[in-house]
């Protein structure tokens, strides 16, 4: 069917919603009707030719006492979805009474099959129908959708000579009307779009940066789609189709599974509405959403490896019901979030509750395939904090290490500003892989393409500008070519890592004996009594046995106690205590860093080992950015003489009025 075509029937169903819908919702509350009604409609279509044999097979099974009937429903259906109640839509049109009208209404969308009804359930439809039926509009919807002026079955209405009216609706014509309208419904409510809908724009170029760099290495098979936070489901079906269209393109046939889990219930009806409308029943048995399935603390999928991952998590938003949900801070096991690295058997991943955007990707790591040949590839969007939030050690950093040290980080990608409907706030794409490439190994990619965007002709929401198909093309471009270029920069993994660690400095008390060591209930009281000099001898607080090795880069000094050297433990200076970062490509590391920084400037100075901790994070600002060039001398002597021409004579007037 043509677009034209397609756009037609959008705009007819939009039409509906104007017409009869106008006075009895607000314009953003349209979509609680219109969406679960255009499913309806279109499920209704597709079992009008087996209700009778639907029938037949509930009376039959209900005979022989078979409760597990859902299969056999299915079959006789012939669909991944069925209706067992009396009636099609078609016999409700004849309803002589608006009560009577309601009660088969009702009864009928009782009939359908439990995976339909979780959707119904999802969209709260059900609690829509008394005040439709209150305003006498329940039957007026009911006719709009069968009218004779459009179809939305997928057999064609045939003129009385035979001949072709209106095109049978196939599944996929009908998916793409039933993502317009979510799309329209979405640019309505433009003030609450983003947090469950992405861009078209940025979704395709999250698949194409997933699929293009193996785009020659798919192979003839069955692959696994997963999103944790699949909203409408969106990234999903553009992720299949852009895998499908390249795997066509290089001779192979490949067989795709989605799979998703969604927290709000009105988005997941729609992903899971989507999917059935498109013939895609299994993948819509895949989805697993509602309140209850939040992803972090309710993973669907536990025991689920995946090829490919792709995400839009929320960022900013807080986790901590559930943190509580899982036992809290210091109760949570769950192997996500609390694993092994670099000999730390509880490496925690943990990040602040007021904000689990990392937590996603972690999620998504863990269900990375390790035995396959492509292993596993993620592109998932996040705003900056992403990027640099977290000290060393905290659960942000550590997440951040444990990609680049993992060396699954191949590049991040910094979108435009305003690309999203409801934030304006930088944006960035990260693109993971367990299978890095050779020329890729140990180093890591960033794009800066803040600058390739269209502009929008009008504003949806807070989003004024879009990624057309040549700033797709350019990016992509940038990430096969991996070269350095104005804006793309290649570092080396470790140059986004740091060491932070403790410098500490003896502490000075005027009146101690600089010949003994002191117990730390003594210094204890000292602190409280004598007074801080830097003049002062330094307490001790620790005298090594003899033949002990003086190392004063860790805190052990050569000392002279009554007259004989000793090696000692100075007690440290809290006031005095300062913390450093020194990189990790640092040559010579942190002790000579110490030596060049440190002791030229405090020589009583040390640091202490136990502290170290590994932290990285990344910074777009620190290599893009470019500081706006100063003004020649010419510019700023133009800029004077013209304002000494526009002040000419002004003062002579104030002085001359001020004489009168």
């Amino acid at each position: 069917m043509a677009n034209g075509d397609l756009n037609w029937i959008t705009n007819y169903i939009w039409g509906i919603a104007d017409d009869v819908l106008r006075d009895l919702y607000v314009r953003g509350k349209y979509r609680d009707v219109i969406l679960p009604m255009t499913v309806v409609r279109r499920l209704d279509s597709l079992l009008e030719s087996t209700k009778k044999a639907v029938l037949d097979m509930k009376t039959a099974l209900d005979k022989a006492g078979i409760t597990n009937q859902d299969q056999a429903l299915r079959q006789a259906a012939g669909q991944a979805f069925y209706n067992t109640s009396q009636f099609t839509l078609r016999d409700l049109r004849a309803r002589a009474s608006q009560q009577q009208l309601k009660a088969d209404f009702e009864a009928y969308l009782e009939g359908f099959s439990p995976n339909v009804q979780e959707i119904l359930g999802n969209f709260e439809f059900h609690n829509q129908i008394p005040r439709l039926s209150k305003a006498d509009a329940l039957g007026t919807l009911i006719e709009r959708l069968l009218s004779p002026d459009i179809n939305l079955s997928p057999n064609p209405v045939l003129h009385g000579d035979g001949s072709v009216k209106y095109p049978g609706l196939d599944n996929h014509a009908m998916g793409t009307i039933f993502e317009e309208l979510v799309r329209r419904f979405n640019e309505e409510n433009n003030e609450e779009a983003g947090e469950h809908w992405t861009p078209r724009d940025a979704i395709k170029l999250m698949a194409r940066l997933i699929f293009l760099p193996i785009a020659d290495q798919i192979e003839s098979g069955t692959y696994l789609l997963y999103d944790g936070a699949c909203g409408t489901g969106g990234m999903l079906t553009v992720a299949e189709e852009t895998l499908q269209k390249l795997a066509k393109e290089h001779g192979k046939q490949v067989a795709t599974h989605l799979y998703g889990q969604e927290i709000n219930a009105e988005t997941y009806a729609i992903a899971k509405a989507d999917l059935l409308l498109k013939g895609e029943g299994e993948a819509a048995d895949n989805l697993v959403g509602g309140p209850e399935h939040s992803t972090l603390s309710n993973d669907a999928f536990p025991a689920r490896e995946f090829d490919f991952m792709l995400s839009n998590p929320p960022y900013g938003k807080s986790w901590k019901s559930d943190l509580e949900r899982m036992g809290g801070k210091d109760g949570i096991k769950d192997p996500r979030f609390i694993i092994e690295h670099d000999g730390d058997q509880e490496f925690s991943l943990l990040t602040r509750s007021s904000d689990g955007q990392l937590l996603f990707l972690a999620n998504m790591l863990s269900k990375m395939k390790h035995s396959t040949h492509l292993g596993s590839r993620i592109a998932e969007v996040h705003n900056g904090s992403s990027l640099f939030t977290g000290d060393a050690g905290q659960g942000e950093s550590n997440i951040r290490r444990w990609i680049v040290e993992n060396d699954w980080l191949e590049a991040i990608v910094s979108l435009p500003l305003n690309m999203f409907y409801n934030t304006g706030i930088a944006t960035y794409i990260w693109v993971l892989s367990n299978r890095k490439p050779e020329q890729r190994k140990g180093r890591v990619q960033l794009i800066d393409a803040t600058q390739w965007f269209k502009p929008l002709r009008k504003n949806l929401g807070k989003k004024n500008c879009e990624l057309s198909d040549d700033d797709i093309h350019r990016i992509c471009d940038t990430y096969l070519a991996f070269k350095e270029t104005e804006q793309s920069k290649i570092f080396p993994n470790k140059a986004l890592g740091q060491w932070k660690f403790t410098v500490e400095r003896p502490l000075r008390l005027k009146g101690i004996d600089p010949d003994r060591a002191y117990t730390p209930k003594e210094i204890k009281e000292l602190k409280d009594t004598a007074a801080r000099d830097e003049a002062a001898p330094p307490v001790i607080r620790k005298i090594h046995k003899r033949g002990a090795t003086a190392d004063p880069l860790h805190g052990v000094f050569s000392a002279t106690i009554s007259g004989k050297p000793a090696v000692v433990e100075y007690e440290p200076d809290s006031d005095l205590r300062d913390t450093e970062q020194v990189p990790l490509l640092e040559e010579g590391g942190i002790e000579a860093f110490i030596k060049r920084e440190v002791i030229p400037y405090a020589a009583d100075a040390w640091y202490d080992p136990e502290s170290v901790k590994i932290g990285y994070e990344i910074s777009f600002t620190r290599y893009f950015y470019k500081p706006p060039p100063l003004r020649t001398l010419e510019e700023i002597r133009a800029d004077i003489l013209a304002l000494e021409h526009a002040t000419e004579g002004l003062l002579s007037e104030i002085t001359s009025g001020a004489a009168q």
